[in-house]
């Protein structure tokens, strides 16, 4: 069988490649309309120590552009750098849902099995700035740190109340969302310290980016979570959050909402190629209302330790290198000089998850709390396309007969799939099932299929697979027809009892 491999960046409907967010919330000045729909963020965690790297989907015009993100420490300069956006790329592609298409080889060989897909990788910059300290008594509101670190100006805030913290940044030219009074307060009881950033414009002005580069933060805390409440605040009805977490032992997962394979493995027609975007996210916003609208969904989970060769399956592109994920913050592997497809040029362990979340006000009325799990089940949200054969068939028998209906019994699975999993109306894909009826009329013009011998041996043939031999197909034939006739007797010989009696 002839194998293709497409890699869909997840979430295509939900994930524009043009735009990305960070999980607080946006600032603007007067009249300036922003606004925060989805957050993709890197996550790697080896002990307490927590590297977390931020996207952002900003739209407007950069010099109004300003985000605010708790964090549980105040950073130093050391820990805070803006790193290129094509790590996210990479990682997206490498773990994002993807459509496998099949070919069918002629039925009287074996299958062939071939992948292809590579993905580029652009080059990476980093660039630095400074730092310094002031308090405002007036507001209760303290400048704990400030940083020039590429096109960004830093400040690290401590607050004693909510409504200071809100009238400092109000009173600095920043527009505040209403509810964000209400949902720093929380954070403040936490004794959880802000992260403020906004464009230096001369700074961004010298650069060659069209986008604002992430920002990538480390700290140590035993806390290990994700603010997404603050990131409600001037959101539009439902978010949605990807995260790609990295750690030494195994999956991470939610601790206070439920952690939930995505649906997976499993075939969908051949004719929604193009609409295979649409089918993912009809397939994940029913997974999404099945599961209470508060579920954490892993979309891949694999185990990337140097030790293992098989990365996933089947994959598109290398795993991630060495430098990739040293610019992911994953700082407990070492390099080493490996060549191969299924080698890795690093040494150590290394667990990577894929977690999708929707969320809103409603259904997730805290943030994401994670831990470290020594779980390392691997998963992949992975859709399957069989392509039929459609040359002739010249094998011994009623083998082109046994194929076509095979054929079509599959296509008849697949719209289930589709109804199931996607809720799509499997009515309206019928042609799909009667395009087979015509190969059947003209291999089998004598109409053999509504054989009962024929539909034993089909049977047979199925349970086997259409290549086993003629020797052990006749062997199961027979079998399956001695047991047939066996519970047949024994039925009718229970009917004539009950109708004496």
């Amino acid at each position: 069988m002839k194998t293709i491999v497409y890699f869909f960046l997840s979430c295509i409907a939900f994930m524009p490649h043009y735009v990305y967010s960070f999980c607080g919330f946006y600032v603007a000045k007067a009249n300036t309309e922003l606004f925060n729909e989805k957050s993709e963020v890197i996550l790697t965690r080896d002990g307490f120590e927590t590297v977390l790297t931020m996207s952002n989907d900003f739209k407007g015009d950069v010099k109004d552009f300003a985000m605010v993100i708790p964090v549980p420490t105040v950073l130093s300069r050391n820990n805070i750098k803006v790193v290129d956006r094509y790590i996210f790329d990479r990682l997206n592609g490498y773990s994002g849902p993807r459509l496998v298409e099949y070919y069918d080889e002629h039925p009287c060989y074996r299958y062939d099995y071939r992948m292809m897909g590579k993905i580029s990788i652009p080059a990476m910059e980093v660039t630095e700035g400074a730092s310094g300290s002031i308090e405002f008594d007036d507001y209760q509101v303290t400048i704990e740190a400030s940083y020039t670190v590429g096109e960004y100006d830093i400040l690290l805030l401590s607050a004693e109340e909510s409504l200071g913290l809100k009238r400092w940044l109000t009173d600095n030219g920043y527009q505040i969302p209403e509810k964000a009074e209400a949902i720093l307060e929380p954070y403040l009881k936490s004794d959880m310290k802000f992260f403020v950033a906004k464009i230096n414009l001369e700074e961004y002005g010298q650069s060659d980016y069209q986008n604002l580069r992430p920002i990538q933060i480390r700290y140590n805390h035993p806390r290990f979570m994700l603010p997404i409440r603050l990131g409600m605040a001037n959101a539009r009805g439902s978010q949605d959050l990807i995260v790609y977490a990295m750690t030494p032992l195994g999956r991470v997962e939610a601790t206070n909402y439920q952690t939930v394979d995505i649906p997976s493995n499993f075939n969908i027609p051949t004719s929604i190629t193009s609409q295979f975007s649409e089918f993912y996210k009809d397939l994940f916003a029913k997974a999404y209302r099945r599961n209470g609208r508060n579920a954490v969904f892993v979309e891949y989970a694999w185990d990337l330790s140097s030790s293992n060769y098989t990365k996933c399956d089947p994959c598109a592109t290398t795993p991630p290198a060495y430098s990739e994920l040293i610019d992911a913050g994953v700082h407990w592997i070492d390099y080493e000089d490996v060549s191969g497809w299924g080698g890795a040029d690093y040494s150590g362990n290394l667990f990577f998850t894929r977690l999708h979340v929707r969320y809103d006000n409603l259904h997730f009325p805290s943030d994401l709390e994670f831990h470290v799990t020594s779980n390392m089940t691997s998963h992949q949200g992975r859709y399957v396309m069989n392509h039929m054969y459609d040359g002739p068939i010249d094998c011994e028998g009623d083998t082109d007969l046994h194929y076509y209906l095979q054929v079509k019994d599959r296509r008849e699975d697949e719209l289930d799939n589709l109804a199931y999993y996607a809720g799509w109306d499997k009515n309206k894909y019928r042609s799909y099932i009667s395009a087979i009826d015509k190969n059947l009329e003209r291999v089998d013009p004598e109409n053999k299929r509504n054989n009962l011998w024929f539909v034993i041996k089909h049977f047979g043939r199925n349970i086997l697979g259409y290549k086993a031999t003629p020797h052990y197909q006749y062997a199961v034939v027979t079998l399956v027809g001695i047991l047939g006739l066996v519970f047949m007797r024994r039925f009718a010989r229970r009917k004539k009892v009950l109708r004496v009696q």
